[in-house]
């Protein structure tokens, strides 16, 4: 009976010994963890250029994406897709390029022939990441109470119009512009009636029939929801061809995952959900 108490008592004292021995390598663990600190996030600044016409929404997806992902800052540049073509070119950083035509991105991939539009052989896309990441429509838009009474593209044919504006025929929304009244046939008779002014982006034809200083303008429906002006006709394809954003990372980027991530994003659910609140849609 005395060897079963002493037994018991040994094996008691084993698992006390074993309890303190656990509780003492939890707490070692703990200060571990504790003396480590917080997990270190990789910081990464995306530069990000985008047709002007772009702004307003890639301002709040921007802001969403910065939210959910700590360490990641995006600087966005704004311009007609020409300029930013030019200055990708020219050498400025750039990780990736949403453009508001497939011209302008031709230009720069060298995926594409000199009959496709890359005539001087340029090397800028990584081809595999482009991607048709938005359509748009090019509207006739008009100042607030319509004082010259615009309601068609047709009326610009008219005695109806003193001036419009549209983009230069080297941006997108020019080109389109000058589709359109191509197919109307009456861009030069506008031109020679000197009833044509020009902005340099979508912004400042937007900008100018904002403040009425024209009769009407040819913008993109985006742009004439965020201005919050009248749009009195819809190009359609009778006059237009199909508007599309192609996006794509840049060959020269130092942050090739960050800009793939950011551009997977750009193409989920939550980012389209705040491109088809101004009008925009998938390809």
């Amino acid at each position: 009976m005395k060897h079963m108490k002493k037994t018991l008592a040994v094996i008691i004292a084993a698992l006390v010994l074993l309890l303190a021995l656990s509780a003492c390598g939890e707490i070692q663990q703990e200060e571990a963890v504790s003396s480590s600190g917080p997990e270190e996030v990789e910081e990464v600044t995306l530069q990000v250029f985008a047709a002007a016409s772009m702004t307003e929404t890639l301002d709040a997806i921007i802001a969403q994406y910065e939210e959910e992902n700590p360490g990641v800052t995006i600087v966005p540049t704004y311009d007609s897709s020409g300029t930013l073509k030019t200055q990708i070119q020219e050498g400025a950083e750039c990780d990736l390029f949403i453009s508001a035509a497939q011209k302008q991105m031709n230009q720069l991939d060298a995926a594409k022939t000199e009959e496709q539009g890359n005539e001087e052989g340029l090397d800028f896309v990584l081809s595999d990441t482009r991607v048709d990441l938005l359509e748009n429509k090019v509207v006739l838009a008009v100042p607030d109470d319509n004082p010259a009474d615009i309601q068609s593209f047709q009326d610009l044919a008219t005695d109806k119009l003193t001036l419009l504006c549209i983009g230069n025929e080297d941006v997108p929304v020019g080109a389109y512009s000058e589709e359109i009244l191509n197919a109307l046939e009456i861009l030069d008779a506008l031109k020679a009636a000197n009833k044509i002014t020009y902005g340099t982006n979508v912004k400042e034809v937007t900008t100018q029939v904002k403040e009425g200083t024209v009769d009407a303008g040819i913008i993109y429906a985006t742009d004439a929801y965020s201005a919050e002006l009248t749009v009195v006709d819809d190009s359609g394809s009778d006059y237009c061809s199909p508007v599309i954003y192609p996006a794509a990372v840049m060959k020269g980027t130092a942050n090739e995952e960050a800009a793939k991530a950011f551009l997977d994003y750009l193409q989920s659910a939550a980012a389209m959900k705040i491109f088809r609140e101004v009008g925009f849609t998938a390809p």
